[in-house]
């Protein structure tokens, strides 16, 4: 919901009854590529986190795939192809350090006649959601809509929607839609009648809209867990059911928190049921609150976060997304984010999943890559990661990091290789042909693009989106920090220096790009795992640990307390594999590639250097 326009989701997919959808058998799929003993098992929620089968702790990070799916050109798909599916995840994982996404579907495209789903939509998607585990990515979807539905808008409105299916919007009889003066297409959701009585009518259940969507959305569930393998399967996290859920209009006495309390949640336990139904029992449903929950400006800010759903334990997970719209509005925002710009948003998000016992995912964050704003995206993008990473800003960490509070989990709104080359008939008239930014509703927010060769091309910092982060962690993070050393044109924005009282630390680091992790180990007999990005090859990363204190890594093996190894899927990203031994021993990792041959007595005082502050700061 970038532009001052927090984006409702509607996706209103009707079924009168539930269809049971049968497909063809699923393919038989070999193990990704490059993967380990240790890879591949199924992710459940545990203890206010992501737990793989070994219990490590995982952090997802990745990108939403893809706006493509608002548009017609491809009639709903994120993708025109299998091999575009196939070349975009590469480049995801080899360019954007990304390890999950969040899919988008189309209701329009899946639900076109009223009680029929469209099984050759279904299986299209399925072909290219399976390009992306195939590489090694975990999945969740998401039927993703904006403002309703495309098909409330006339063919010369100034916007357009995404989500419901013409006959939906038929069912309503809204009427003539208009914004007024509406400088930002989020505006639309608060101030246009036809899409707010949309939005109302959904959650009263008007027409039987939302038992249709939820049939239906058992139907898709139920054919992609039919057409995968098991093996395949078991990397698709969850279900985001519902994209930034607003009211439409709130009746008499009711609150933004009543409206949660009444309607949203008894729509989320729904939900659940029909996952539980489609054989998804094990997949938590990624459930977002109010969308205006946790804006950043006053006025727009509701009262809401799911505030009396109680504990949403292991088959929930806390789902929310973040814009900063005083960045994005041009006015209320002079001048570029700083150091510790979000640490207060994004630990309120931390603090909210935590009341409620589950995980927490910030399922989209974002700015716009071109416009009057554009010249922020550098410095509010680092802020954003800054505050996914720890809660605290770079200036405080290293005096005190067990307040870095849990590494979050996020996909950056967007991946979509198509952006600049889209041929989008905006609201199908021919007139309106949209090539621009993503094709829709002016944004351009799109990480990527494609070179005129077809090769998938990096619009943003490489520094800022490939980044390090711990993976899966065997144990308990205590702390962690990254300093990307990203840039905003030619100055290198350093937020985090290692402070001079580590001297032989912050010689080792440099100007180089450097992470830093503290964990407790537990009882899981897999390794420690980061991302290395494409800047840290094994023969120029230094890592200092209790483990070991190395510069030029070793290949893994499970007898090397460090090592160097491919991720799986052979898209050619890399991992750090640190092996600890014992339960509850505290240890740190510093990995950089600042040094350059740095001599065995720097890696010693480093390393004794460390030692002391991680024991100081536990």
């Amino acid at each position: 919901m970038p532009n001052i326009r927090t984006r409702l989701v509607v996706v209103l997919v009707l079924l009168s009854g539930f269809l049971s959808v049968v497909g063809a058998s699923p393919a038989t799929a070999a193990t990704p590529s490059d993967s380990l003993w240790f890879d591949g098992s199924p992710l459940t929620v545990q203890n206010g986190g992501f737990v793989d089968g070994y219990g490590r702790q995982v952090v997802l990070r990745g990108y939403n795939v893809s706006g493509e799916t608002k548009l017609e050109e491809k009639s709903g798909l994120p993708f025109a192809s299998v091999a575009d599916a196939k070349k975009s995840a590469t480049a995801l994982r080899a360019l954007g350090g990304g390890n999950s996404v969040r899919f988008l579907l189309s209701w329009a495209h899946a639900e076109p006649v009223r009680g029929q789903v469209d099984t050759t939509y279904l299986a299209a998607v399925t072909d290219q959601l399976r390009v992306f585990l195939d590489a090694g990515i975990r999945v969740y979807p998401d039927f993703h809509q904006d403002l309703y539905s495309r098909y409330l808008f006339n063919s010369g409105s100034w916007y357009t929607g995404d989500g419901a299916p013409k006959w939906a919007v038929t069912a309503g009889s809204y009427p003539q839609e208009s914004c007024g003066i509406c400088l930002f297409w989020g505006q639309n959701i608060t101030q246009n009648t036809a899409v707010q009585k949309a939005q109302y009518d959904f959650w009263h259940n008007t027409y039987g809209l939302q038992d249709a969507f939820l049939s239906t959305a058992q139907s898709t569930m139920t054919y992609v867990q039919q057409n995968l393998t098991a093996e395949e399967f078991a990397g698709v996290v969850g279900f985001d059911p519902y994209n930034e859920p607003f009211a439409g209009s709130y009746d008499s006495g009711q609150t933004s928190r009543t409206w949660e309390q009444n309607l949203l949640w008894p729509f989320y336990v729904k939900f659940r049921a029909r996952m539980d139904a489609a054989g998804w029992q094990t997949k938590p449903a990624f459930v977002e609150p109010n969308l205006f929950w946790n804006s950043n400006i006053s006025s727009q800010q509701q009262v809401g976060g799911l505030l009396d759903a109680g504990t949403l334990g292991p088959r929930y997970v806390f789902n929310t997304h973040f814009y900063d719209q005083k960045a994005i509005s041009g006015v209320l925002m002079w001048g570029n984010a700083a150091d510790g710009q979000y640490a207060t948003d994004f630990g309120t998000v931390r603090d909210r999943a935590s009341a409620a016992g589950t995980a927490a995912v910030v399922s989209e964050f974002g700015h716009p890559l071109s416009g009057t704003v554009a010249g922020k995206a550098p410095t509010v993008l680092k802020a954003m990661y800054q505050a996914l990473d720890s809660r605290l800003p770079g200036a405080s960490w290293w005096s005190n990091p067990s307040g870095s509070g849990p590494v979050l989990s996020g996909d950056q709104w967007q991946w979509d290789i198509y952006n600049g080359r889209h041929h989008e008939l905006m609201n199908d008239n021919a007139s309106k042909v949209v090539t621009s930014g993503d094709g829709w509703n002016d944004e351009d927010l799109s990480a990527v693009n494609l070179s005129d060769s077809g090769t998938v091309t990096l619009r943003q910092d490489a520094r800022l989106l490939d980044r390090v982060y711990p993976s899966a962690t065997a144990g308990t993070t205590v702390a962690f920090t990254y300093e990307d050393r990203s840039r905003d044109g030619s100055t290198t924005l350093t937020w985090n220096p290692v402070p001079s009282t580590l001297p032989n630390t912050a010689q080792l680091a440099g100007s180089g790009q450097y992470a830093l992790l503290m964990w407790r180990s537990g009882t899981s007999t897999a390794p420690t795992e980061l991302h290395l990005p494409a800047s840290f090859p094994a023969a120029s990363t230094t890592v200092v640990s209790d483990l070991a204190a190395v510069s030029g890594l070793p290949g893994y093996t499970a007898s090397t307390p460090i090592g160097y190894a491919a991720e799986p899927g052979g898209t050619g990203s890399h991992r750090l594999l640190l092996t600890a031994t014992g339960s509850g021993t505290l240890h740190y990792a510093l990995i950089t590639n600042g040094a350059s041959s740095p001599s065995a007595a720097l890696l010693t005082a480093a390393k004794s250097e460390l030692a002391t502050w991680a024991a100081a700061h536990s």
